[in-house]
């Protein structure tokens, strides 16, 4: 299987925050941010956000004197012993502020041995996760991760889990040409969020961000009731740009 997918922002912002995490890593008594910026060739007002997000995820800590130094999260994922359930911690603890700021549950979903897994979820009785009325494995033709996690395969990866799942109409809205579903996937950029408007479920909506770690196929996904479809490019646009937590995570 050969992976398709090009580095979006949150990518790149993930990057970027890996590097001034490697320089804090590197001064154990503390690195001030001119010296980050210089050091990373990071501007300013970039480096400042950077390092906003990065204490807010308790990646670093800034000491009395204004140094920055590693923080708990760090070291928690660091560390050979129990990091599975570090990561994990972290992930549920990124996705539950991803739920509040834009106004729906939350999920990350992995391409693991060609199937696709929902591996998280964060929800509340405000912002319920959408109902598994078709196993999300046999129905990436109709959701919005299933088909974010399609578009980051090649062809021959896309007609091969095709193949080994047909392409039932589950509403009236469901594409059920293998052709036509090739075609949009080829014809998605993707850097914009792919969109579900009731394709999987009627009376839900859902939008998908790819999150790529490594070698890895995985998405970012919200879902909404059908009556808050109004909000949904827009949650769809806030989910993507809290990507980078997520991506900085898996990468560590």
């Amino acid at each position: 299987m050969t992976l398709t997918h090009e580095p979006t922002a949150p990518y790149h912002s993930a990057q970027d925050a890996l590097r001034v995490l490697e320089t804090v890593a590197r001064r154990p008594t503390g690195v001030t941010d001119s010296e980050l910026a210089r050091q990373c060739g990071l501007g300013t007002q970039r480096l400042t956000a950077l390092l906003r997000m990065l204490r807010r995820e308790g990646y670093v800590d800034q000491t009395a004197d204004g140094a920055y130094v590693t923080g708990a999260a760090l070291s928690r994922l660091g560390s050979a012993h129990g990091r599975d359930q570090a990561l994990r911690e972290t992930l549920q603890h990124t996705l539950g502020r991803l739920r509040d700021s834009v106004g729906a549950a939350v999920y990350i979903s992995r391409y693991i041995d060609g199937e696709i897994q929902v591996t998280q979820c964060a929800e509340s009785p405000a912002t319920p996760a959408v109902h598994e009325w078709v196993d999300f494995r046999s129905s990436a033709h109709a959701s919005a991760v299933g088909k974010s996690l399609l578009g980051q395969l090649d062809l021959n990866g896309r007609r091969d889990h095709l193949a080994r799942h047909k392409m039932a109409r589950l509403t009236s809205r469901t594409i059920t040409s293998e052709k036509l579903l090739l075609s949009r996937l080829d014809a998605h950029p993707p850097t914009v969020p792919i969109l579900d408007l009731q394709e999987y479920a009627v009376g839900t909506v859902c939008a998908a961000v790819p999150i790529t770690a490594g070698s890895s196929v995985g998405c970012l996904a919200l879902s909404l009731p059908v009556e808050h479809v109004h909000r949904l490019r827009q949650a769809a646009d806030r989910l993507n740009k809290g990507a980078a937590p997520v991506l900085l995570s898996l990468a560590i």
